[in-house]
């Protein structure tokens, strides 16, 4: 396993988007254990398109502009509710006293949607695991297989440590309004952009 692959990778995964903001919004209103389960969801959301990459799917992906225009448009319109939800308190950024917070399975639920609706990851796995994957390996598969798990691996590390972070400073937030109201407006409109960008992409 080469050390470029592990550095693309660290960059990859600690980039802001939808699932670390989906982590921090958690963290900071549920605190450290939802925010664990959260980053768990988001990194079982990966295991599709790894598959999908692994069997040759995510090509049909990519040749199919109807498959992915349908996948893509799921998933700017489930972005755009959680940034409704948010509004409207009842999302991510919902506050709700530790012992009556939203069971961990449902946190975990929509992280794995928040990945899994995101047509990109697929043509991700498919762009970036086979750079790593020598032409004349004996076992090419189990190597995607490997370098796949390292990645989920970092991705939900990574994920933890941000969400421990932000589950820190969680009692400093929820206990002031004004923060909170600025925080749900910018986590509403931090969905809004990840959704527009995610419209604008093409194959």
């Amino acid at each position: 396993m080469s050390a470029a692959f592990l550095l693309t990778s660290l960059i990859v995964v600690a980039s802001p988007g939808t699932g670390v903001l989906y982590t921090l919004a958690v963290a900071l209103t549920r605190g450290g254990r939802a925010s664990v389960a959260a980053a768990f969801g988001c990194t079982l959301g990966i295991i599709p398109a790894m598959l999908a990459a692994v069997f040759g799917l995510a090509a049909v992906l990519h040749t199919s502009a109807l498959t992915f225009a349908a996948l893509k448009w799921c998933g700017v319109l489930y972005l755009l509710y959680m940034s409704w939800q948010t509004l409207r308190e009842t999302g991510a950024l919902a506050v709700e006293p530790l012992s009556r917070a939203r069971r961990d399975r449902e946190v975990i639920a929509t992280g794995f949607l928040i990945n899994i609706l995101n047509p990109k990851l697929s043509i991700f796995f498919l762009a970036f695991l086979p750079q790593f994957i020598a032409v004349d390996a004996p076992h090419p598969l189990q190597q995607m297989f490997v370098l796949s798990a390292v990645f989920m691996a970092m991705t939900f590390a990574v994920f933890v440590i941000y969400g421990m972070f932000a589950a820190g400073l969680r009692d400093r937030v929820v206990t002031r309004p004004r923060v909170m109201n600025w925080l749900r407006r910018a986590f509403a409109g931090g969905f809004v952009l990840l959704g527009a960008r995610l419209a604008l992409t093409e194959r």
